[in-house]
């Protein structure tokens, strides 16, 4: 992949291993990644293939072990906790599968919880800034209620809307859908194409093909690396392939096991 000077996000040779009792285990080996401003990315493979470590790192949830990562044109892949948490409440919005919304705050009080770490923003700028954004979603009707008070779909609606308040440069979107049926689910894939579509810049990671199909481009991973579609499709025939042998071989080990159980003894 060529280097974009200009790219909103511009990641060189990321890499990520995890040690654990000795063992190291390579989730991100190599991974060179540029998004630029106003594009839509979807970001799919099997599970286990390192979309959601990808993902962190992208949104300073976590620190490549090495590599370049520049967002917004600032080297991020070394600076400090508190750096990274500012720059984080700053430019980046965050859609998780599992909503993450705070039972106990209204819907309204949920959505202005990130701009009350943020320096200078007034109360009532706050408000009205959450006020907006729970209009784009299409939820201001519903900014006194509580979250047990929403459908999974509404929720999730709710924290589009949190992601928004802030006006980040990116949103990151970790299975939106994953907790919702289809008919929820597609309404929260339409809100993302109408965001897009007004300008918002999205990255998404979803296992439903038909939800990655809305994003301008898609990328695909196995193994900690991003690959094309037709070595997607080799790796995972040859995985296929070693799965039936391994069914075949436990099966010839059990047979002879089988025969000596259906054996009667002589008399």
């Amino acid at each position: 992949m060529m280097k974009d000077d200009n790219a909103l996000i511009d990641m060189t040779d990321i890499r990520k291993v995890f040690y654990a009792d000795e063992v190291e285990t390579h989730a991100l080996a190599g991974i060179q990644l540029s998004i630029a401003a106003g594009e839509y990315l979807s970001i799919s493979g099997p599970s286990g293939c390192g979309k959601s470590t990808l993902l962190s790192i992208l949104g300073l949830l976590d620190t490549p072990t090495d590599g370049h990562y520049r967002l917004n044109g600032m080297a991020v892949e070394d600076i400090s906790a508190s750096q990274r948490a500012r720059i984080r409440n700053q430019e980046i919005g965050f859609i998780f599968q599992a909503f993450n919304l705070i039972g106990d705050l209204s819907v309204v009080e949920n959505v202005e919880l990130p701009l009350t770490y943020r320096d200078g923003v007034s109360k009532k700028a706050r408000r009205e800034s959450a006020l907006r954004a729970l209009e784009r979603v299409g939820m201001a009707h519903r900014l006194n209620h509580f979250p047990a008070q929403l459908s999974g779909g509404q929720q999730q609606r709710v924290a589009v809307a949190r992601a928004l308040v802030g006006e980040p440069a990116i949103l990151l979107a970790d299975e939106p859908t994953g907790n919702l049926d289809s008919r929820n689910g597609e309404a929260v894939m339409a809100l993302l194409a109408e965001l897009h579509a007004g300008g918002a810049t999205i990255c998404m990671v979803t296992h439903d093909p038909r939800y990655a199909d809305f994003a301008d481009r898609k990328i695909h991973m196995f193994d900690g690396q991003i690959v094309d579609e037709e070595t997607l499709h080799k790796l995972r025939q040859e995985e296929e392939q070693r799965l039936q042998e391994q069914i075949s071989q436990a099966r010839a080990r059990r047979a002879p096991h089988a025969d000596d159980m259906t054996q009667t003894p002589s008399s």
